[in-house]
């Protein structure tokens, strides 16, 4: 669904990034740039961005990549990622079994409120049989799953060297090709025709504006989730107990800009890619590994000692990206996991050490909750479990919890074995949904729903016309990798005549 945003009216300028917005660059480097006019440029280097930048170069000679980021801290939140959800005929020692079209749309209907836009995440999911393909004839290769990565061997394809490497490929890659990648370069704004057609990037440098000059654009710049002051316009104070699990750059700017411009809107601006992270985790940038996985064989209790979700409802891959939102609603925006010795060895172990104690009181001492409370929650757990259940890890077990509200509907396991371990989570942002609207040729709408002439977006900043509520596992990465394919495809078509 495509919502209006009034021209002039997103608020940006009174909610400044937590770092100087101006380009860190050499003024002269930056004005090399504007001596030329380029075919394409790419805002942003994450995968789509780079996808878009090396499907454009197959057309024409001239792209150009902004980075706004230093080199070191390129690909935004790509960096972080290390799988790709896409639908299969065939299976394959990467990939066993097979995941179709349509199985792959219903677990995307599954999470949250569904797609936005049902027709275009359709389209997405058909693309996604072409990804892989695509990536191993740009050279990227491949990896078995490894144990306890939330049972995704059949669905999602591991990239060697995870995110950090797809970046570093993808961009050398471009290099070779003859794509200029330019670090430190933040645009802030756009010149535009008559004709709703950007004629110029604006970058800022110590010495002022530089305008560069392009036939088309292709905007792949992220969400706003590391824009503080954003988020509290829809979450309010919670915002500031918010942990923003990828790139400290992405402050939303060039979204902003476009939505003042008149863009269309499309996604909740509540919405959000947001997971359960160690609450000692870093307030930027903390990755993947700062992701807990012990939701589905604990109990989660809130700072009061008080369970308020049903840790088990569906696989980890359909409901690990709901404990984000579900934390957030909680006082604090903190909660605990709850587990025991048997439990253990069941998920991927934590960046930083689980409070342990030899009795359920002794751990919720050390983590700070009043033990008498989170015994009686987790003796009321255990005496609710239903005896006659048969723990399965690997499935949907039914071993669940009868007359207990909220229920826990799979991987019940009581909780009674010494040493206890008590993890405490907040509130991980790994992006927003809320973003530009976009048709199926990935062209920006404006809020009458026209495209403007020679814009077009990717990845995350366009996020919200398919995703809602929730998230699927590695789906973010198809969304990128279609829709960056699309955008290069059409923006350099677009500048060849």
């Amino acid at each position: 669904m495509t919502t209006s945003h009034p021209a002039g009216n997103t608020g940006i300028a009174d909610v400044p990034p937590p770092w100087p917005v101006p380009s860190t660059a050499s003024p002269a480097a930056l004005r090399s740039l504007a001596g030329v006019e380029w075919d394409v440029v790419v805002i942003g280097s994450g995968n789509a961005a780079l996808v878009a930048a090396l499907t454009a170069c197959q057309t024409v000679e001239r792209v150009l990549v902004l980075e706004r980021a230093p080199q070191h801290m390129r690909g935004g939140n790509t960096r972080h990622t290390r799988n790709i959800r896409c639908a299969h005929d065939t299976g394959d020692v990467f990939t066993p079994g097979t995941y179709s079209v349509d199985e792959l749309f219903s677990d995307l209907q599954g999470v949250g409120r569904g797609p936005v836009n049902p027709a275009l995440a359709l389209f997405a999911v058909g693309e996604s049989q072409t990804i892989p393909g695509w990536m191993a004839d740009h050279g990227v290769r491949w990896q078995q799953p490894l144990a306890g990565t939330l049972n995704l061997n059949r669905t999602n394809r591991f990239f060697l060297g995870g995110g950090t490497a797809l970046v570093n490929h993808y961009a050398r890659t471009a290099e070779l090709a003859g794509i200029r990648i330019a670090y430190e370069a933040a645009a802030s704004d756009f010149r535009l025709s008559g004709d709703r057609r950007v004629t110029r990037v604006v970058l800022e440098s110590a010495d002022g504006p530089v305008d560069i000059p392009t036939r088309a654009v292709v905007v792949a710049s992220g969400g706003f989730e590391a824009n503080n002051g954003w988020l509290k316009r829809y979450w309010g104070d919670a915002a500031d107990n918010y942990l923003v699990r990828g790139t400290p750059y992405n402050d939303g700017s060039m979204l902003a800009r476009l939505l003042d411009l008149g863009a269309g809107v499309a996604g909740d601006p509540r919405g959000f890619h947001a997971i359960a992270v160690d609450a000692r985790a870093p307030r930027f940038d903390g990755g993947i590994a700062t992701r807990l996985d012990s939701v589905p064989y604990s109990i989660v209790v809130n700072r009061d000692g008080l369970r308020f979700s049903d840790e088990g409802r569906d696989i980890w891959p359909k409901r690990y990206a709901s404990w984000g939102g579900l934390i957030a609603e909680q006082d604090g925006q903190i909660a605990y996991s709850v587990y025991d010795a048997q439990a253990t060895p069941l998920f991927m172990p934590s960046m930083y050490p689980a409070y342990t104690g030899a009795s359920v009181a002794e751990v919720a001492r050390l983590a700070g909750l009043d033990p008498d409370r989170v015994v009686r929650t987790v003796a009321e757990f255990n005496a609710h479990i239903d005896p006659t259940g048969r723990f399965d890890p690997g499935r949907l077990d039914g071993c669940g919890t009868r007359a207990l509200d909220p229920p826990k509907s799979n991987w019940a396991l009581p909780i009674q074995g010494p040493p206890f371990h008590i993890l405490p989570l907040r509130t991980g942002i790994t992006f927003t949904f809320m973003g530009l609207a976009v048709n199926e040729l990935a062209q920006v709408l404006d809020t009458d729903g026209r495209p403007f002439t020679n814009v077009y977006a990717a990845g995350e900043v366009m996020s919200g016309n398919i995703l809602s509520s929730g998230y699927l596992a590695g789906f973010g990465l198809t969304i990128g990798s279609v829709f960056g394919r699309i955008a290069g495809r059409e923006a350099a078509q677009h500048s060849a005549h």
